[in-house]
């Protein structure tokens, strides 16, 4: 009978990649990959550390499957292993803990397991690009991941710390992988990594590596997922109206108060910023840009915040991930005195909601009248939704159509409610 193996990720885009891959590679090997909750010989959590409330989660989804069946394996990885590998091998509940640089070895590493192998994780070679092509995954459009690490060392941020410093991927070895990826018909390619805009192999930039997989063959398109403001350069700006590029940019802006940003040791300024946004829209007026807002850093004035409230309004933000502030052990800002009350942070955290979901109600109404391309997401009897070139959800009403299948549509209209999508007719 084959044995059964349950995941959760928790966190970025970057675990959600691995995952992925992981569950292919499973999936090849036998293996039945059921639901978190489910019973199951095997449990592997994809941890997150960027906050408190990360490590708080990590630990209940360990509890949780240690619940469901306790002499389960219990395997844990992601970026909460490096930050408290210690602490989580003193964990009687867990069987193994996988540090990021081996998370691509965790097939090997079970499967020695179950082969009466003893097994030390910390042993297995260290490759944080040697994940295979996921070819059975639960989503339809693929990760492609291009980088790994970061050099920036902001003063709110533990990332550097449990991902390394800034890696970048062979530019052979991406173009093979997305070649494959399109091969098995994949028709969207998220472009991710820890800091993608500091891709640079032997030379060749960001903008440069967006470039060649752009002119690869196939109907797909490509959609850069977030990253730094500090990787435009000229030749990015003249591909944003590339076909195959999705007019979509998650750009991380944190701040809109220049003081702040000068603490957090973000390398731009909120002057420089808007610049590039309006840059930005002179090509691409229509480009739906999102972000990420913390709010409460240390010594955020209400003055600062009504900064960051001011730039997301100017720039368009139409969906603004907001954080609030929480201190990281071992960075800079958590050694600040003038730390900001919780009260205050909801506070804050509520008006930047209220704000992007306004911004994004005015940018989605925008289409109405106009055409998308869709990709289909889900099908179902009531409705089919799928997500539009400019990533923009689009529900085609009483439609059942195929996942995975490209769709021209047009917009009729927009639903109520805080995360409206568009609803689609065919064409």
């Amino acid at each position: 009978m084959a044995k059964k193996i349950a995941f959760k990720t928790l966190g970025c885009r970057l675990n959600q990649y691995e995952t992925d891959t992981l569950i292919s590679q499973f999936k090849k090997g036998g293996f039945e990959v059921v639901d978190y909750k489910e019973e199951a010989d095997v449990y592997v959590v994809n941890t997150c550390t960027v906050t408190n409330k990360s490590d708080h989660k990590s630990r209940n989804t360990i509890q949780q499957g240690k619940r469901v069946k306790p002499d389960a394996v219990m395997l844990v990885t992601g970026c909460m292993a490096n930050h408290r590998k210690d602490q989580l091998n003193a964990n009687e509940q867990i069987t193994y803990v996988v540090d990021n640089d081996r998370k691509s070895s965790i097939f090997s590493i079970v499967d020695a397991h179950f082969k009466g192998e003893l097994v030390n994780p910390d042993e297995y070679e260290k490759d944080v690009f040697g994940f295979a092509v996921g070819e059975e995954t639960i989503h339809t459009r693929s990760l492609l991941k291009i980088q790994d690490g970061c050099d920036n060392f902001c003063s709110f941020c533990i990332i550097p710390f449990v991902r390394g410093r800034a890696i970048s991927r062979p530019v052979e070895e991406v173009l093979e992988n997305a070649r494959e990826l399109i091969r098995i018909g994949y028709k969207e390619l998220v472009i991710t990594g820890v800091n993608i805009g500091r891709y640079d192999y032997e030379g060749l930039l960001f903008e440069d590596l967006i470039e060649q997989i752009l002119a690869l063959p196939g109907d797909f398109r490509v959609r850069i997922s977030s990253m730094e403001p500090e990787g435009f350069g000229e030749k990015l700006f003249s591909m944003l109206n590339h076909p195959k590029l999705s007019p979509h940019l998650h750009i991380c802006l944190q701040s809109g108060s220049e003081a702040i940003l000068l603490k957090m040791r973000r390398m731009y300024t909120a002057r420089s910023f808007s610049e590039m946004v309006q840059s930005i829209r002179s090509v691409r007026p229509d480009m739906n840009l999102t972000t990420d807002i913390i709010v409460g850093f240390p010594g955020e004035t209400d003055e600062d915040f009504q900064a960051s409230l001011d730039r997301v309004k100017e720039m368009g933000f139409t969906h603004v991930h907001t954080f609030k502030y929480s201190k990281r052990d071992g960075t800079r800002a958590a050694r600040a005195g003038d730390q900001v009350p919780e009260k205050v942070k909801s506070a804050r955290s509520e008006g930047m909601r209220l704000l992007s979901e306004e911004n994004k109600r005015t940018y989605r109404s925008s289409f109405i009248g106009k055409q998308q391309r869709l990709i289909i997401e889900k099908s179902g009897n009531a409705y089919s939704l799928g997500l539009g070139e400019h990533f923009v959800p689009v529900k085609v009403m009483g439609k059942k159509l195929p996942a995975n299948s490209w769709q021209l549509v047009q917009i009729v209209g927009i639903e109520s409610g805080d995360d409206p999508a568009l609803i689609g007719e065919l064409l």
